[in-house]
């Protein structure tokens, strides 16, 4: 894309929507009241994106499975995690995990 005035728009168009979006919330919380099961869904439904994109990050590559390191790494990372270890510990701990798979010929 050779157009850098066009492109420049989008961005500017972008961020009044960002700035908007992020301003409404707060601006509009006092004037009207959602229900507590609508509360509760959209929390759900929060955790359920996340772990569909995890699941998705972790077990795929291109249009293939990723084989076990990553998956191995990613349990680990996630173990260390759910046991509320600290974050540099479960990121070194998962690379780690998928490195000595890879370095020991696992895909």
């Amino acid at each position: 894309m050779n157009n850098t005035p066009l492109v420049l728009v989008a961005i500017g168009v972008l961020a009044v929507g960002t700035f908007s979006m992020r301003f409404a919330g707060p601006a509009l919380r006092s004037r009207f009241e959602m229900p507590e099961r609508a509360q509760q869904f959209l929390a759900a439904a929060a955790i359920v994106l996340l772990t569909a994109l995890v699941a998705t990050s972790a077990l795929t590559e291109g249009h293939g499975p990723a084989g076990i390191a990553r998956p191995a790494g990613v349990l680990v990372g996630g173990i260390l995690a759910w046991r509320k270890a600290p974050f540099v510990l479960v990121v070194v701990a998962a690379a780690a995990t998928a490195a000595g798979l890879r370095l020991l010929g696992v895909p």
